[in-house]
């Protein structure tokens, strides 16, 4: 009975994390119609093919983790064809930054931390280096979503913070924190409680400043504030 509520929960699992996967599909479908990635970085696609290839290796070299393995195979073939694309349609400076830290950060690194892992290490003392490097990079990814809940803040607005995605953060952090609890596992439990954490956090921003303001007046907000250009506009800054 307890291996089968581990399992429907890593199913639901599953599906949040794969959604959150697919999440910048309207950014891509954009640069693919201009055949231009504009002011758009490629830096969250990298870390995030990153964290799934860590999450693969563990998932496989863990017994009864397969879920955790099967969707972030999943999630590092999306990331790997929206780095394709990116570096389609990169401008030449662009292209060249990208694959360079495409070849260090998503070939050599995890190849050569993997195999240093694989064949260096033995039984539970394996499976915990390999959990902790996931920890680290998923608690990285998991703090994508302060500069947003940041700019809510100071507009007082959610304009710059799409709900959707804020409600599948949240949920997909509280399922598998769940899963987590259930299946005793700290470096799945970690950085998913903290993005259900976070999501909570998102959700009563929504709750508190979910009225909405004129886009000029959130312009003459952020205008008075230092300027820094996200890593991922929000697709109503693709309007």
């Amino acid at each position: 009975m307890a291996s089968a509520i581990i399992i429907f929960f890593g199913l639901l699992g599953n599906i949040s994390t794969g959604l959150l996967y697919v999440s910048p599909t309207n950014v891509f479908w954009r640069i693919l119609k201009r055949r231009s990635t504009e002011e758009f970085e490629s830096i969250p696609y990298i870390s995030k093919l990153l964290n799934a290839y860590f999450w693969v290796y563990y998932g496989v070299i863990k017994p009864d983790s397969i879920l955790v393995a099967t969707i972030n195979m999943f999630g590092a073939l999306v990331e790997i064809i929206f780095l394709f694309i990116f570096l389609l349609y990169a401008p030449p400076r662009m292209k060249i930054r990208t694959a360079i830290l495409v070849v260090v950060l998503d070939v050599v690194f995890p190849a050569a931390a993997i195999l240093l892992t694989q064949f260096t290490l033995h039984g539970d003392t394996r499976i915990d280096v390999a959990g902790l490097l996931c920890m680290i990079f998923s608690m990285i990814a998991y703090a994508s979503p302060l500069s947003a809940m940041k700019t809510v803040y100071l507009t007082k607005s959610v304009e710059y913070m799409p709900f959707l995605l804020s409600l599948v953060f949240f949920f997909n952090g509280g399922i598998w924190t769940i899963y987590a609890l259930l299946a005793k596992d700290l470096f799945v439990g970690i950085p998913n409680g903290t993005g259900f954490f976070l999501g909570c956090l998102q959700l009563v921003l929504y709750a508190i400043y979910w009225k909405p303001k004129s886009s000029d007046q959130v312009g003459d907000i952020l205008a008075d504030q230092p300027q820094t250009e996200p890593l991922i506009k929000s697709p109503e800054q693709l309007e």
